[in-house]
């Protein structure tokens, strides 16, 4: 659950840094300016950002599957229990009113966890490592599978996408716009001096870098927003209970302290703060909200 938000955020902050490259260093060597001062400036940083953001949405499957060396199972699959996973989520699907069953595949990891990814409710991609298959029970994994198809249902990639481009295009330009201030800043009355061209660079490249950081804060919130919003169609899909056991055998597998009698669990409150950069709520917090469910 825990590598679809970071495998999307990474592939981004690497597009942005490949633009942040081509904007700050190529085109100025080439001698191309943005023109239209402030405002051209806005349309060209929304333009790449939204650009960055739907390139990482377009490869994000391409992308899982081979940072994960993922196996893709079919409907043919000679093993039976691996059959099974797929026959579950085509089933799990099909509930949900999806348009295309997503792609299937396992990967090799003792870490237990499993993430759907992909461009569109139609090409989507729904993966489990082999730890989690061999921690949990049938009816645990199929409340993650249902966990998975509710995101895709929910259209939460596309939608992060959306956050995301918006984020990096105010980052972009917030960036610019401070460096630039700088640079006039440091400059005399007859306008010598100011950064200079390299200067410039490493002070865009740290405020792009120091904004990203901050607006990770937003894009973290939303993902918590969505995972109880996933939780909750996993239970309508499966059960509340089922969720609610998938997520303790997934914390007693990934070797997360909670409580062992598993209704305990939905009634301590965690001292534990969740971090304003954490993806993902706490595991008490998510098994509570499931119980009310029931």
């Amino acid at each position: 659950m825990l590598k679809r938000v970071g495998l999307f955020l990474l592939t981004n902050l690497l597009v942005i840094v490949t633009v942040g490259i081509i904007m700050n260093i190529v085109m100025p060597m080439l001698g191309i300016q943005v023109q239209g001062g402030w405002m051209g400036l806005a349309v060209f940083c929304g333009v790449f950002g939204m650009t960055g953001a739907f390139i990482s949405l377009a490869i994000s499957r391409w992308m899982a599957k081979r940072a994960y060396n993922i196996r893709l199972i079919g409907p043919n699959e000679q093993n039976f229990e691996l059959r099974e996973i797929h026959a579950m989520v085509a089933k799990l699907s099909r509930q949900a009113g999806l348009p295309e069953v997503p792609e299937v595949g396992i990967y090799e990891s003792a870490d237990p966890n499993a993430f759907a990814t992909g461009p569109s409710k139609s090409k989507a991609l729904v993966a489990f490592s082999t730890g989690l298959l061999r921690s949990m029970k049938k009816n645990e994994v199929e409340a993650v599978a249902g966990h998975e198809i509710a995101h895709i249902a929910n259209g939460d990639m596309v939608t992060m996408t959306l956050l995301t481009g918006v984020i990096n295009a105010l980052v972009m330009f917030l960036s610019r716009m401070i460096a630039h201030a700088i640079n006039n800043a440091l400059r005399g009355d007859e306008g010598e001096g100011g950064l200079g061209f390299f200067a410039y660079i490493m002070v865009v490249m740290f405020l792009d870098t120091f904004f990203m950081i901050l607006a990770s804060i937003p894009i973290a919130a939303f993902s918590r927003y969505r995972e109880y919003r996933a939780d909750a169609g996993a239970a309508k899909l499966t059960s509340p209970s089922a969720m609610a056991d998938a997520l303790i055998a997934l914390s007693k597998a990934a070797g997360i302290e909670t409580k062992k009698d598993s209704y305990a669990i939905a009634k301590i409150s965690s001292n534990r703060r969740t971090s304003l950069w954490a993806t993902h709520p706490s595991i008490e917090s998510r098994v509570e909200r499931l119980r009310r469910m029931v």
